[in-house]
């Protein structure tokens, strides 16, 4: 293991590309042999178009967890907002995961996707999560993705990168389309 890994990445903001960013940072890492994980927070169901992928690649140095109920309604095409207790468990189930991983200190880059998102929309809380990251190993990079990363995550990061949206198709009328959105 490097002595240059061990950092605390976040990438936040309003644009398009945190988890594509973090996506590339994975494939990067398992081409130099690091041992990669990813936990999906919030993310439940099968339509993200990534995990067809990573189901391939999965084996001794890359493992993924999804963690989140079901949010889109395939029959109606809808996409469920707020909060439910369900969601509260799948949070909570995912900083398991983490706590397991920071036990066990094998992986090299760990990739905590939609973490910022999970805490501000209060599906976990930001004190439990801060204690939990607190425990991480020395060795072990962390990314933390998604839109609202709080102030003392941001602190505590020794990398933050702000998608900021200037331009987006979405506001033309063009939907959330499969292969590029998904």
């Amino acid at each position: 293991m490097s002595n240059n890994f061990g950092k605390i990445q976040v990438y936040t903001g309003y644009g398009k590309g945190k988890t594509t960013a973090s996506l590339g940072l994975a494939i990067r890492a398992l081409g130099r042999q690091k041992k990669v994980v990813i936990i999906y927070f919030d993310k439940g169901g099968r339509h993200y178009g990534e995990r067809e992928i990573l189901e391939k690649l999965a084996g001794d140095n890359f493992q993924y967890f999804v963690t989140g109920q079901e949010r889109f309604d395939e029959t109606k095409q809808t996409f469920r907002f707020g909060v439910e207790a369900g969601d509260r468990q799948e949070a909570a189930r995912g900083l398991k995961i983490v706590e397991d991983l920071f036990k066990e200190a094998l992986t090299d880059l760990l990739i905590l996707d939609e973490i910022n998102s999970t805490i501000s929309l209060g599906l976990l809380d930001l004190e439990r999560f801060l204690k939990v990251l607190d425990r991480k190993p020395k060795h072990m990079e962390v990314v933390l993705t998604g839109r609202d990363a709080h102030e003392r995550i941001l602190n505590r990061a020794d990398l933050v990168t702000e998608m900021k949206m200037v331009k987006h198709y979405f506001y033309q009328g063009t939907e959330a389309r499969e292969g590029i959105e998904y």
